[in-house]
């Protein structure tokens, strides 16, 4: 029986940045999308005056304190040190200052943080637009990312807003509509109509939603987002539609067009063996196996950890040298792979093309040398140019390190280390 093991990874040409809810409203309102509007904090003892202000402005008696940190799921996520939601309501001024300091630099542990969670540096303190008046409040879910297989942005709307919506795609997927957007000729009024009566809108509400999707996606176009995910979109008592949550990826590689954008990147919400990798001219994505992997160029990287996996192992990083590896990105890879716990072997997998094999043995011997003791197998593999110059390099080492020709004998040697 043949079995077919797919990797899905960023690569440098689908790399991502996310951005905080609040700086994520902020460049909503720029397009002219409704916003709930709030004052981020990273004091407790700011939140008392800017609470005063928010209700000056607004009128809100109620406030919404909102952790800030790139995960969802924040509203039934729980502060390890205080038990507290990372969503909760403060019902007067008296509860603002209580209500933020049960969240600011707690940990907040979500389902898409793990148990790990997230140290929460920031809140959001929001105007609650729950109020009453004619009509019940009503929520919806928008989103808007690129459908690849069509080569066109999709926009999808949803009656069931404020839920998980992955649930919802797989349980209930008819009541998620679809409309998708030819990039030649850009959004255009019916079908931002199309959707708001899809959503069984009428009279202002539906006028104020088809506005709505227009500012939205001119908003998703004109920051070149990768994703957009509003969640919920709230139609208030007074019929007015606005985004109460939003989560905004962006790309990365779009980013020399928006240096504005490029300073919101928050790296403390970053995984630090990434952000080490990057400055170190590595592309580094952390997963959850137990064997290393340092490989030059994306397509040998998913064969490795295919072949990883086929031997028994799991693979803990994706790790891509790139062609120009030479003993300086080796050892910042050694170090980098390291820092994982979970880490039990480590396979070097390179093919000597633009970088010489010989090269990158002397790289691999240099940085184990500097690194000192390792006491996990290192499996290297190398083919190409200079490839037995470069295996004599590791053999005539001393070090514990091991060589292999085919990615068959690789695959062999990992799993003997793992067992």
């Amino acid at each position: 029986m043949n079995t077919l093991i797919i990797y899905c990874t960023f690569a440098q040409n689908e790399s991502l940045m996310n951005i905080h809810e609040y700086q994520a409203k902020e460049l909503l309102k720029k397009y002219g999308v409704r916003i709930q509007r709030g004052i981020v904090i990273d004091n407790p003892e700011k939140a008392l005056p800017i609470a005063k202000q928010l209700h000056n402005e607004t009128g809100t008696g109620w406030f919404v304190v909102k952790a800030q940190i790139h995960a969802g799921g924040r509203g039934k996520g729980k502060v390890k040190e205080t038990g507290s939601n990372g969503v909760v309501l403060a019902k007067s001024l008296d509860e603002v200052t209580e209500k933020v300091k049960n969240i600011l630099g707690g940990t907040l542990v979500t389902k898409q943080t793990g148990e790990a969670g997230k140290v929460v540096n920031k809140v959001l303190l929001a105007e609650d637009v729950y109020y009453p008046g004619e009509s019940e409040p009503k929520e919806f879910y928008v989103g808007i990312l690129l459908d690849r297989a069509k080569g066109q942005n999709v926009i999808m709307v949803s009656t069931e807003g404020g839920m998980d919506i992955e649930e919802v795609a797989e349980n209930s997927p008819e009541k998620i509509i679809k409309e998708w957007i030819d990039p030649k000729v850009g959004l255009q009024g019916f079908q931002a109509r199309k959707l708001a009566f899809a959503l069984g809108l009428s009279g202002n509400a539906f006028k104020e939603m088809v506005k709505f999707i227009a500012s939205l996606y001119a908003a998703y176009i004109g920051s070149d987002s990768s994703m957009f995910e509003i969640n919920p979109v709230l139609k208030t008592s007074d019929d007015k539609i606005m985004a109460v949550d939003a989560k905004v990826n962006l790309d990365d590689n779009a980013l020399f067009r928006h240096p504005e954008l490029a300073e919101l990147r928050d790296i403390a919400e970053e995984d630090p063996a990434e952000v080490e990798a990057g400055k170190a001219g590595l592309n580094y994505v952390k997963l959850d196996g137990n064997v290393g992997c340092m490989v030059n160029g994306a397509g040998l990287a998913m064969a490795t950890m295919d072949i990883i996996k086929l031997s028994g192992g799991d693979p803990a990083n994706f790790l891509d040298v790139g062609g120009g590896a030479n003993a300086e990105t080796v050892e910042a890879g050694f170090r980098i792979i390291m820092k994982d716990p979970n880490v039990k072997a480590i396979l070097i997998n390179i093919f000597g093309g633009i970088v010489r094999c010989d090269r990158v043995a002397n790289g691999v011997v240099e940085a184990y040398k500097k690194i000192g003791t390792i006491d996990i197998p290192i499996i290297v593999r190398l083919q190409g140019t200079n490839a037995e110059e470069g295996a004599k390099i590791i053999e005539e080492s001393g070090l514990k390190v091991s060589s292999a020709i085919l990615l068959k004998d690789a695959a062999t040697q990992v799993k003997n280390a793992l067992s």
